[in-house]
C-alpha cells in the first residue's frame, strides 16, 4: 500500500505489520491526526485465559494508548452467551453465566499489564457488554436495530457464507451475533464517543456491520480496522504449540514455559514477532531479525525477555533466562523450571517413571510417555532414560529430579517436606 499516514498510530500500525484492512484509511488517519480517538476491541470470555493468538489485538490497544488515544477493552460477557460464528466450523459450547463471570475475572488481570486503566483522557475503561445486552428487550431490539440489516447482506459475510458453503449448520442464535456486535459498537459510540472498532481479519463482516449501523442511526462516520492472521514461518497459526495453546495467564502456563516458547521461535520469525509483540523500535527489530548464526539465538533471548517482561514482569523474564542458561548451556537444573511437588501420600512406596512424566506435563498420557522413552527422547537428570518400568522411591527423591522430554522441555520433581 502506498498511502503515507499523518498520524503516529496509523504509522505504527502500518510499519509494524498490524494492518490487514481498513474501512477508510485516509478518513481515520485524519481523525487520528487532529483528535484523541476512542477505539475498542472485544474479547469473548470462552476460557479462563486468553492466548498469544489474542496478543496482536492487545498490543494494538497498547499502541493506541501509547500514541495518545483512548483504547477500550470490551469484555464480551453478553456476546459470549451467544457465540461468535466467525472462523468456526461449528457452534461454540454454551457456557453458564457463572463460568463466563469467572473467566472475566481471570482474564481481566492480564489486560492491566499492557494497558493503563483509570479516569484520565487516554486511560482505558474496562467495559463488559453484559451491562447493556443483558438489559436489552428482544422486541425492542428487533424494532430499533433489525430494520438496518438485510438477510441478503448478512448472508454475504464470509463468516456466514463459509459455513453455509461447507453445508455446516448455522444456528439462529449465532446468526444474531453480528447484530449484537454491531449494537455494541453503537452503544460504545453513545457512551464513550467510540469511532473505531478493531479486530482480527475474520471480524471484518461484524466490524463493517457496526460502522454501517452507526452511520444509519447516528448519521456520523465510524471506522473499522483489522489485523492480519499471524502465522509462523512454518505456516502454522500463531498461538498454538505442540502441547496446545500458549496461554497468557500464569496459572495456565508458567512464565518459564511462556519465555521458552518465544526463545524457540524460528529464525525467520524474530524480526516480525519483535515488531508485533514488543515495544522495540522498528529499526532495532529489523537489525535483530537479520542476524544469523549464534547471534540470532541472542536475538531470540531478547525477544523472549521483551515479551515476557511486559506480561509477567522483568523478574520473571530474568529468572526464566537464568534457568534456560543453566539448563541448556551449563547442564544444570535451574531455579525456575516447572516443578511437580509430590506429597508423601502420593509417593507411597514409589511411583512409576511413566506416571511422573505425565504428572510433570511432559506427556499427555502413559502411552505417550512410554513411546517417549522407547524413542530415546526422555532423560532423567540428563542421563538417557530407557526403562519404562522404573520406580522412583523416597531415596531417589532425596534431591529434586530433573525430567526432560527432548532437548527443550524440562521439569523438576521434588518431594514435599
Amino acid at each position: 500500500m502506498t498511502y503515507h499516514p499523518k498520524s503516529e498510530f496509523m504509522s505504527i500500525v502500518m510499519e509494524r505489520g498490524f494492518l490487514a484492512d481498513c474501512t477508510d484509511y485516509q478518513g481515520l488517519d485524519e481523525r487520528l491526526a487532529k483528535e484523541v480517538v476512542t477505539g475498542y476491541i472485544g474479547f469473548d470470555l470462552t476460557a479462563s485465559s486468553l492466548h498469544i493468538g489474542n496478543l496482536v489485538q492487545i498490543m494494538l490497544l497498547r499502541w493506541m494508548q501509547k500514541t495518545g488515544n483512548r483504547p477500550i477493552t470490551l469484555m464480551g460477557g453478553g456476546t459470549t452467551k451467544v457465540g461468535d460464528p466467525s472462523g468456526k466450523d461449528e457452534m461454540r459450547k454454551m457456557l453458564s453465566v457463572e463460568q463466563i463471570s469467572a473467566n472475566a475475572d481471570s482474564i481481566r488481570t492480564v489486560f492491566s499489564r499492557y494497558i493503563s486503566y483509570g479516569d484520565g483522557p487516554t486511560d482505558s475503561p474496562l467495559v463488559n457488554n453484559a451491562e447493556w445486552l443483558d438489559e436489552l428487550g428482544y422486541i425492542e431490539f428487533l424494532r430499533d436495530i433489525g430494520p438496518h440489516f438485510t438477510i441478503n447482506r448478512l448472508l454475504s459475510f464470509e463468516s456466514v457464507k463459509s459455513r453455509l458453503d461447507r453445508e455446516q449448520s448455522l444456528s439462529f442464535i449465532e446468526f444474531n451475533y453480528m447484530l449484537l456486535q454491531a449494537y455494541d459498537f453503537l452503544e460504545l459510540h453513545r457512551r464513550y464517543g467510540t469511532i473505531l472498532q478493531m479486530g482480527g481479519s475474520d471480524q471484518w463482516g461484524n466490524i463493517v456491520s457496526g460502522t454501517d449501523l452507526i452511520r444509519r442511526v447516528m448519521a456520523t462516520d465510524a471506522f473499522g480496522l483489522t489485523t492480519p492472521l499471524v502465522t509462523r514461518a512454518d505456516g502454522k497459526k500463531m498461538g498454538k504449540s505442540v502441547d496446545g495453546a500458549v496461554w497468557l495467564n500464569a496459572d495456565r502456563m508458567a512464565p518459564y514455559d511462556f519465555w521458552q516458547w518465544w526463545r524457540n521461535v524460528a529464525d525467520a520469525d524474530v524480526g516480525k514477532f519483535l515488531k508485533l509483540f514488543s515495544d522495540t523500535p522498528v529499526n532495532e527489530c529489523n537489525r535483530l531479525g537479520a542476524l544469523g548464526g549464534s547471534e540470532i539465538n541472542e536475538a531470540k533471548v531478547f525477544l523472549a525477555n521483551s515479551v515476557t517482561t511486559i506480561l509477567h514482569g522483568a523478574e520473571a523474564a530474568a529468572a526464566a533466562e537464568a534457568t534456560a542458561r543453566a539448563v541448556f548451556e551449563q547442564g544444570g537444573v535451574g531455579d525456575d523450571l516447572p516443578t511437580l511437588t509430590l506429597s508423601q501420600a502420593e509417593l507411597g512406596d514409589g511411583i512409576s517413571i511413566v506416571q511422573l512424566i505425565v504428572r510433570a506435563g511432559l506427556a499427555a498420557s502413559g502411552k505417550e510417555a512410554k513411546r517417549l522413552i522407547a524413542d530415546n527422547g526422555a532423560r532423567l537428570n540428563d542421563a538417557a532414560l530407557t526403562d519404562t518400568g522404573l520406580i522412583i522411591d523416597r531415596a531417589a527423591l532425596a534431591a529434586p529430579l530433573k525430567l526432560s522430554a527432548g532437548k527443550k522441555r524440562h521439569a523438576l520433581v521434588q518431594l514435599a517436606d
